[in-house]
């Protein structure tokens, strides 16, 4: 789907609002910093951070979305800094070493990965979850195959990692996902 199909969608109202099992897990084991959830959709984890205590900035194509997530974070006085950006386009640019926590859930753009790890602080996390092939297909722009994922944090602390079934089950293929700590010297 292009922005367009997602803006309509968020448009129509389909957007989730339980945070994502793995940023709920991984963030409550770290003192609350400044965090980025990128392609972020109506801001379900943005807003469990916020809550959370942290510093937050929210990014996403569809402005459908961004419009739900200021509205909501309004409505719940919580102070996210929301953004309209196709990440596709380049039209956010990633501050290196900004960032305690960066969040990339349910969303694969490969060339994202280098800036994204580039914007973690050293000793901060980067929490991704792509959707992956099932046996015999081949990797397509949205799905990497198994074990893939996992080849974007070489020289990086692997705090977490699983392929398999998503645990949210809205989610038809199987995902891959990974916690990765930046090194204190990189």
């Amino acid at each position: 789907m292009d922005i367009r199909d997602w803006d309509e969608r968020y448009r129509l109202g389909d957007s989730d609002l339980a945070p994502t099992a793995l940023v709920v897990e991984t963030a409550r084991k770290v003192p609350p910093g400044a965090a980025l959830d990128l392609a972020c959709g109506a801001g379900r984890n943005a807003f469990w951070l916020a809550e959370q205590g942290w510093r937050v900035t929210a990014v996403d194509g569809a402005p459908a979305a961004i419009d739900i997530l200021t509205k909501r974070a309004s409505e719940r006085a919580l102070r996210i800094e929301a953004l309209v950006a196709d990440l596709e386009k380049g039209e956010y640019s990633i501050d290196p070493s900004a960032w305690d926590l960066i969040a990339l859930c349910y969303y694969l753009q490969r060339d994202l990965f280098e800036p994204a790890k580039r914007g973690v602080k050293p000793g901060g996390l980067l929490i991704s979850i792509v959707h992956i092939t099932e046996p015999g297909e081949e990797p397509t722009y949205k799905r990497l195959k198994p074990g893939e994922l996992e080849t974007y944090f070489d020289g990086w602390e692997i705090m977490h990692r699983y392929e398999g079934k998503p645990r949210d089950s809205a989610h038809k293929y199987g995902v891959a996902e990974i916690v990765a700590r930046r090194p204190m010297n990189h």
